[in-house]
């Protein structure tokens, strides 16, 4: 992956997740399921092939599709191999694009591992024709480092390899004189595009683009003279970046248990003996001839298809493609053949040891995403984990057995993995959930579970379809799926069917024969890190971008109009409805007029901020039934009736929630507001609560991601007296009772709240229903005064740090701004575009592009977004410990003087105003701006503002409002690493070093003042 952006919401905590299977699931979804379209016109034709149709199209160019595919799929095959899918679905002007490759990670020659991971790394770089200022004297140059780099992995000498890498690197800054920077970012900027970015897989790479339905035209230009070559330019500043790629991966615990399942489940497959990324030999030692010999193989149109979904028009898309990419030279490539794995003998048993918390993971090789087998994988791997009424999710989490067990399936084209995952409670060991959860597919093979469970797993599949429809980008992933894995688009929408003709027999059959005794166990024990290797930073000159330079190609692309299309802009006077239930409760409505599925939210505005017990009461009320239904019932009932419910208090707001098919809306609210009226104390859940959740926090001060983003940059941002540190100690949480946290949950709704409501009912009738089944008191009270923190405003600047086992250091920097001003929305949207948003931003350019300094680098005005707030500037640092000095000096320097360019600031410009033309505001998401708009002290909806004040603004303006609000801010560092590995002498330059204990950094130690 190119780029994660990271967005810090700076009013809310990181929220932890108990259950991974939601975000697992999606995951697997994403790539895995079939996404529904609003209705096109019908075909007719011919049945060709097994449940396929052909039909031609108005323009004369055939294509087939699926009777009775609600995405309306038409796929296209061109003359010269390239397959194309096509899927109409107009919500927003917007269209998401994949170009898929038939080659990832497997590919790889063995003696060149991380070759296709390079090679999507350098398909951003250009080609003859853009990305350069002059080709030929340029390819002279490129040419020689090619060469020089096939000599250099023949030296073996330390001192011999040093010497000669610097020779490279002389070269190599020589031939960047000729290089521009991000042309190709530059180009799809200039289109509106957003979600540029590539990924490689085991089976594949995917290049991803989401453009607005008016820049096709010029997209296809792009890719097409994209895809026509391969530059290796800037490479060893690139490859730089795929080093430190590498060791982040050596730094994730997750990575590591990752690699270990896959080399010992598959020890005489690719998938187990070569890593997408890389070994770190191979990647010392790339071969420039190697990158170019795979895409000359592997890069061509019989082994490529462009899958979009969104609002286009199938005869005049394909018409343009033809145009395009029909040109493209096919070449001989020989049929895929499944690589073969042996089945395990036995039980093999693997111990990883690192700095994040303990948990084991238990994996079986099954069949692949290829075989048959697949549909019924899924619906084992629901019965065991649904998130609702599975059996996992029955037998050991709603039981509170095993912290955050779930099951999966990890999906790749020759075998897949049945993973089953657990963490210890307190006391418990490894081993212990090993067996709980074996424990769980024993009762699969026997067969004990209620037979309406694969019944009501169609329904949540069908469910989970309706909502998927309104996502192109999962809509177009499927055709992913569907081409990479080989699978015919009949059979892939097949799925859903297939899955309702399976029996409880089938599933049975399923696990005794595939999740037998010759699994693997992995067990990620708390220590110090077995692996001590990593890949060390080599000299690199600083090279030249050429920001103020441009190629005739981006010049071309950018003059090539594009069809007119005007921004719209949310009118909450007509895009919702503001009514009222008795006692006067506000019902913020919005009509889904798509599809069957309903939210529907009571909102309470005060959170834990102003009762830090609530949180854990509504917590406890997960585990909880009422005097008619126990806690497992009711969670079997809502998923019958294809409904969930939840509970959530974050630092201001408490959200009471339902969701589901409407057809059972009001049964399930009846259900839903029995439960939060007559909830039912159990004094052992309460403790197994408690237990539970003090083993969690145990777990979260090993966890990284929580440290950083939560704990140490709500200290740099706010000091002590944070949100984050908010919260009950050990000792207050040991001292809950069951009837104080059953009494939150009975009047948490007495205070005045507000209904949000997106579904199909009519505004009468919801309130109508509302009316009798909601139950409220006599008379609502009035909110609290709220609870608000300060933030952290010392005369001298202060670097918090964390000791923590790794490569590498992660940086956040704060400093408090002004108080936000809607007026300055303009400017803080165009210099966030500017400054850091994207792979053609100052700030990535210079600190990744030409410096090589961080892999992953992020910098933004985060505004507050309500009144009386105060704005934050906030960066992010992801690098080498031993580059930590040049980085932070590196960024410094941009924050304080962002260099002044021209083109890039009209490109920047351009590339805002596309986006903003082309978004739109849609579904409950109305109900989401309305309630953004009122939080900023405003009644309408400001983007039109915003959108014609973006016009007049001129790079004068920018840099003023960097000079005026930006320079010289005072900036407090949150600083993760390993002690020994960190300079403190130039750390403490940038303001008083202060170590934050694992023990104080939540304050989970301290009493709270209640």
């Amino acid at each position: 992956m190119l780029l994660l952006v990271l967005y810090i919401d700076f009013n809310i905590h990181l929220l932890l997740i108990d259950s991974m299977k939601n975000t697992t699931y999606l995951l697997v979804l994403l790539m895995g399921l079939l996404f529904g379209a609003c209705a096109t016109q019908e075909h007719q034709g011919e049945p060709t092939g097994t449940g396929m149709r052909t039909e031609t199209g108005a323009n004369g160019i055939s294509y087939q599709y699926v009777e009775g595919d609600p995405l309306k799929a038409r796929i296209y095959t061109l003359d010269n191999g390239l397959k194309v899918y096509l899927s109409k679905y107009n919500a927003t002007p917007r269209i998401q694009t994949y170009i898929a490759v038939k080659a990832g990670g497997k590919y790889d020659p063995t003696d060149a591992t991380g070759l296709a991971h390079y090679l999507e790394h350098m398909m951003f770089k250009g080609t003859s024709k853009f990305g350069t200022q002059d080709w030929a004297q340029e390819k002279v140059l490129l040419d020689s480092i090619e060469q020089m780099f096939e000599h250099y992995r023949t030296l073996d000498d330390p001192e011999e390899r040093k010497a000669y890498y610097a020779k490279i690197d002389q070269v190599s800054l020589e031939a960047s004189k000729f290089a521009i920077a991000n042309e190709y970012d530059k180009m799809l900027s200039s289109m509106g595009a957003t979600g540029t970015n590539a990924y490689t897989t085991e089976d594949r790479t995917v290049y991803v683009n989401d453009i607005p339905a008016n820049a096709v035209d010029k997209w296809l230009k792009v890719e097409a003279e994209r895809f026509s070559m391969e530059v290796n330019r800037l490479f060893h500043t690139e490859l730089e970046a795929v080093y430190e790629e590498k060791n982040r991966s050596l730094d994730n615990d997750g990575w590591q248990v990752y690699e270990t399942m896959s080399k010992t489940l598959f020890p005489d497959h690719k998938y187990g003996k070569q890593t997408v990324i890389g070994t770190i030999d191979h990647l010392k030692n790339p071969s420039i001839t190697k990158i170019k010999a795979y895409f000359s193989k592997y890069y061509v149109p019989n082994n490529v298809a462009i899958c979009m979904s969104g609002d286009l028009d199938y005869d005049e898309t394909i018409a343009k493609i033809q145009e395009h990419f029909g040109g493209w030279e096919a070449k001989p490539l020989a049929a895929y053949e499944q690589q073969k794995s042996a089945p395990l003998s036995a039980i093999q048993e693997k111990t990883i040891t690192g700095p994040e918390a303990e948990y084991v993971q238990i994996g079986f090789k099954i069949p692949g995403n290829m075989a048959e087998e697949r549909t019924v994988a899924k619906l084992a791997d629901m019965i065991l984990s649904n998130s609702s009424a599975g059996l996992i999710d029955l037998n050991l989490s709603q039981s509170q057995k095993v912290l955050n067990p779930y099951s999966y399936v990890s999906a790749n084209n020759d075998y897949s993995t049945f993973i089953l995952h657990g963490a210890p409670r307190e006391g418990q060991s490894l081993e212990e959930v090993k067996d709980l959860l074996l424990e769980q597919v024993n009762k699969l093979k026997k067969g004990e579970f209620d037979d309406w469970l694969i019944d009501a797993i169609v329904n949540d599949f069908r469910i989970s379809t309706i909502r998927e429809q309104e996502s192109n980008a999962k809509r177009a992933a499927n055709f992913v799926t569907a081409f990479t894995n080989d699978i015919s688009w009949a059979d892939y929408v097949d799925d859903d069917e297939q899955m309702k003709a399976l029996t409880k027999q089938d599933v049975m059959d399923y696990a005794n024969e595939y999740l037998g005794d010759n699994y693997v166990v992995i067990y990620k024990k708390t220590g110090e890190k077995e692996v001590s290797q990593k890949v060390e930073k080599p000299q690199i000159t600083e090279v030249h971008l050429n920001r103020d330079k441009s190629s005739a190609f981006l010049a071309e692309v950018n003059g090539q109009p594009m069809p007119d299309l005007k921004p719209v802009f949310v009118d909450f006077k007509n895009d919702m409805a503001v009514g009222a239930m008795k006692q006067d409760i506000a019902v913020w409505y919005k009509q889904n007029t798509e599809n069957d599925l309903f939210s529907l939210v009571y909102q309470l505005d005060r959170g834990s901020n102003n009762d830090p017990v609530l949180a854990h009461a509504v917590n406890y009320l997960s585990y909880l039934g009422t005097d008619k239904l126990s806690a497992e019932a009711l969670k079997q009932e809502f998923y019958k009736l294809g409904c969930d419910y939840g509970v959530y208090s974050g630092d201001r707001k408490v959200y009471v929630s339902l969701s589901g098919l409407t057809e059972n809306f009001e049964p399930a609210l009846e259900m839903f507001e029995d439960l939060l009226k007559n909830v039912k104390a159990d004094e052992q859940a309460l403790t197994n609560m408690i237990d539970g959740k003090l083993k969690q926090r145990a777990d979260l001060v090993k966890n990284k991601q929580a440290l950083l983003f939560s704990g140490l940059r709500a200290y740099a941002a706010y000091g002590k007296k944070s949100p984050t540190r908010h919260d009950l100690s050990n000792s207050q949480l040991k001292a809950l009772k069951a009837d104080q946290l059953i009494d939150k949950i009975h009047h948490m709704l007495d205070y005045t709240h507000k209904v949000e409501y997106y579904g199909p009912l009519e505004m009468e009738t919801l309130v109508s229903v509302l009316d009798e089944k909601h139950q409220l008191p006599a008379t609502l009270k009035a909110l609290p005064e709220e609870v608000d923190f300060k933030v952290l405003e010392a005369e001298k600047p202060q670097v918090f740090w964390v000791d923590y086992d790794m490569r590498q250091a992660e940086v956040v920097m704060i400093a408090p701004l002004d108080t936000y001003s809607p007026k300055q929305t303009a400017l803080v949207t165009l210099y966030n575009q500017y400054f850091g948003g994207g792979m053609g931003s100052i700030v990535f350019t210079t600190m990744r592009e030409s410096k090589a300094l961080a892999y992953s680098v992020y910098a933004a005005y985060v505004p507050a977004n309500e009144k009386a707030k105060r704005d934050m500037m906030f960066a992010y640092i992801g690098t080498q410990s031993d580059k930590l000095k040049d980085a932070l000096e590196g960024m410094t320097d941009l924050l304080n003087n962002p260099p002044r360019v021209e083109k890039n600031f009209e490109a920047s410009k351009v590339a805002v105003l596309k986006k903003m033309e082309s978004s739109r505001v849609i579904r409950a998401g109305v109900l989401n701006a309305y309630e953004s708009t009122l939080r900023k002290g405003l009644t309408e909806d400001q983007t039109e503002e915003v959108y014609n004040e973006l016009k007049k603004l001129t790079l004068d303006d920018l840099m003023k409002f960097q000079q005026q609000m930006i320079k010289g801010g005072n900036y407090n560092l949150a600083v993760i690493g390993k002690k020994e590995n960190l300079d403190f002498k130039e750390l403490s330059k940038y303001g008083d070093l202060q170590q934050i204990s694992l023990e104080e950094i939540f304050g989970f130690e301290e009493d709270l003042a209640l």
